[in-house]
């Protein structure tokens, strides 16, 4: 019988994160503070994150150690996860390309994005916080930081997008029986949500202005932190757990990925799987492409500027050198709520402008196609977001069956889509565009 999955034991979990920051082909450029346009100083952010993670975000450590109270949690989301070779995907597309995907999927709280919110919630824990505020998209993030409040006994307040909150009503049930409080933004808890309502009382909202909100609220209670999903440097560097053991299990496969392929909108769950290969190609030990795929409604990577802009939509985060659409962009309603985001994390736009990373952007109904094709040769509901991913696999193997080159693809499977069944149902019925 062969083997569909190539897995790890817990022995072989990573220990540390991997900081791509001192690899990277030129310094990144400072954040820098929101009001006098100067480089932000570490005990500037202390009003916003726990000192921890702020050396963390500047670190120039190549490897960061993981607690061992975080590796014991890793356990609780399915650490280190499998990944899985998609025979039948490529029986469907005739191609001989090799596909395999990384199952992040499994994890209780539906996606990758636990892997950073049990390692923020510990940092805050253990500098005395008991509350944190943050933002989500389509609620894979509020989900898994909710999960991991509850486990290191943290609060949570999550600002969900109020697109996603209506499309989506279960994942914000999840995020309450995590113990999680949820609200749609814009919302009226807060002095900015207050103001978008009363110009536009259905305003469907946009991560920017869930993380103005979420951040409104740190700034005004000294007992509050606040949390990000993705962007930030500290995010993408705990998401490196997942390219990690990809890695080992590609040496265990003795295979080397021509393609690695991952969704983007802020950024993690790309960077968290693709950082730690581009780290060993940028030392030139190994040749792989890798492609970031966004939406085409959101096309930051593929047609936003690199320049400086605020991280929120009310511009109290300090600014970023990043691909941006602006942070007064608000995107249309689709279903990948969690790529709806204007900026690019800055070390994957550092990337990007290097030409190290591609982009690539697809409209919501041929990602659905691509999702359909894969539900049915693999039996797995991916959700919108990694169906982007799925797209550019589709495209590639194609390429591959072309030219007659068996060529190793691989992608991030970043989250399930079996709470998101009102956006197939709207597929499957022929109403989406």
């Amino acid at each position: 019988m062969r083997s569909y999955r190539t897995t790890l034991t817990p022995d072989e979990m990573p220990k540390k994160w991997y900081n791509i920051l001192p690899d990277l082909p030129e310094p990144l450029p400072p954040p820098l503070n929101p009001v006098t346009k100067e480089p932000i100083s570490p005990s500037e952010l202390e009003v916003i994150f726990p000192k921890a993670l702020i050396q963390q975000e500047m670190s120039g450590e190549r490897y960061i150690d993981i607690p061992e109270e975080i590796l014991e949690s890793y356990m609780l989301v399915n650490r280190p996860s499998p990944l899985q070779r998609a025979y039948r995907l490529e029986q469907a597309l005739k191609t001989p390309a090799k596909i395999y995907y990384k199952r992040e999927d499994l994890s209780p709280a539906g996606s990758h994005k636990a892997n950073t919110a049990l390692a923020q919630a510990y940092y805050n824990m253990k500098e005395g916080v008991t509350k944190l505020t943050t933002e989500t998209g389509a609620g894979q993030w509020g989900s898994a930081l909710s999960l991991a409040c509850n486990y290191f006994g943290l609060t949570c307040r999550v600002f969900m997008v109020r697109a996603s909150y209506d499309q989506k009503p279960y994942r914000r049930e999840v995020i309450r029986l995590y113990g999680g409080e949820v609200y749609p933004s814009p919302s009226d808890l807060t002095e900015f949500g207050r103001k978008l309502l009363k110009e536009n009382p259905a305003h469907p909202g946009s991560l920017g202005i869930a993380i103005s909100e979420a951040l409104e609220l740190c700034v005004k209670d000294d007992g509050v932190k606040y949390s990000l999903g993705s962007v930030l440097n500290h995010v993408m560097l705990h998401q490196t757990v997942i390219g990690q053991e990809t890695m080992l299990q590609f040496q265990k496969l003795g295979e080397q990925p021509d393609y690695m392929i991952g969704c983007v909108g802020g950024g993690s769950n790309f960077a968290g799987f693709t950082f730690p290969f581009i780290g060993q190609q940028l030392k030139k030990k190994t040749e792989t492409e890798f492609i970031a795929v966004e939406p085409t409604s959101v096309p930051t990577l593929t047609g936003g500027k690199y320049e400086y802009d605020f991280g929120d939509t009310a511009g109290m985060s300090p600014m970023l050198m990043m691909y941006t659409l602006g942070h007064a962009f608000v995107p249309s309603p689709i279903h990948a709520g969690g790529l709806r985001y204007h900026g690019a994390a800055p070390t994957v736009s550092a990337l990007a402008k290097a030409g190290i990373v591609k982009s690539v952007a697809y409209p919501q109904k041929e990602v659905f196609d691509a999702a359909l094709l894969f539900t049915r040769a693999e039996g797995i509901i991916p959700a919108p977001e990694a169906s982007h991913a799925i797209k550019a696999v589709v495209d590639k193997a194609l390429e591959a069956k072309k030219a007659n080159e068996e060529k190793v693809i691989a992608f991030n499977l970043s989250g399930h889509g079996l709470l998101d069944l009102a956006g197939y149902q709207q597929y499957l019925d022929g109403d989406m565009t």
